[in-house]
């Protein structure tokens, strides 16, 4: 009888997942570096990132994104309101509803909340994009007329997140903030000047740069491990679909962890 369960993971299987999972963070390094050497040194090779492309993934990704951007960042910070007048309420400081608001908003949920969306949204689109190109032999095309896939494919799409998240992110700050203010304002009898004038008082310029740079680097994880999954792609539609949904599942736990760390270094470190 043969030892151990079917489809049970022994030491081998386990040593080979370590393996490939460190040969793919390599590769992502890898990426980046080369999506980083191409901006800066392309045209001195004759092979600038062209601007059109970095625009267009930004009207792709920041500009298209803006009507669902709006509204879960309204939904956030009218949900954040509700529960931060409830429970401030349950100890009578609901005064001090602006700054839990304010911070919870600019350091963590605006950020989280737009990053999820682009991973979902358009780093979808950029892995399944990337696979079906690789499948049809269109990337070995590329590579075959002089061109590098990577200044071609992956630059602008890098370039466009790292510019349009943030800009996204700073958006849902204005539009997750006003929207609480239409609740917290008329229940602390205030107006919308007063809100913002007390929410002021509250939120440093640190604490937006602190959520802006958190969304820029959730950009950057974005677009790096759709483009690694895009690259692994096999077997034809099957394969696009499973490295599709593979890229959108590990960026949202990257973008996780990655918040994880930086509440921890902001707090504790």
């Amino acid at each position: 009888m043969s030892g151990g369960l079917p489809g049970a993971l022994g030491p081998a299987a386990v040593g080979r997942a370590v393996a490939r999972g460190v040969e793919e963070i390599g590769f992502a390094g890898a990426l980046l570096g080369e999506s980083v050497c191409w901006t800066l040194f392309g045209r001195a090779r004759s092979q600038p990132v062209r601007l059109h492309a970095v625009l267009a993934q930004m009207t792709q990704i920041g500009i298209e994104a803006l009507p669902i951007a709006t509204i879960l960042s309204a939904t956030i910070g009218m949900m954040l309101a509700v529960q931060s007048l409830y429970t401030l309420g349950l100890f009578g400081a609901e005064s001090f509803a602006m700054v839990g608001i304010g911070l919870a908003v600019t350091r963590e949920f605006a950020p989280l909340i737009i990053g999820i969306l682009i991973a979902g949204r358009s780093g979808s689109a950029l892995a399944a994009r990337l696979s079906t190109m690789l499948i049809n032999q269109e990337v070995d095309a590329l590579r075959v007329i002089g061109i590098s896939p990577v200044r071609f494919l992956v630059a602008p799409a890098l370039i466009g997140m790292i510019v349009a998240v943030p800009c996204l992110t700073m958006w849902a700050d204005i539009v997750a903030l006003t929207a609480a203010g239409l609740i917290v304002a008329p229940a602390l009898d205030l107006t919308l000047v007063g809100y913002f004038s007390q929410l002021l008082a509250a939120v440093s310029v640190h604490d937006l740069w602190h959520g802006l740079s958190k969304s820029a680097i959730f950009a950057a994880l974005i677009a790096v491990i759709a483009a690694v999954n895009g690259a692994l792609a096999r077997g034809g539609a099957e394969g696009v679909g499973r490295m599709t949904t593979r890229a959108v599942v590990q960026s949202i736990a990257a973008i996780i962890m990655t918040d994880l760390l930086f509440a921890w270094l902001a707090t504790v470190g």
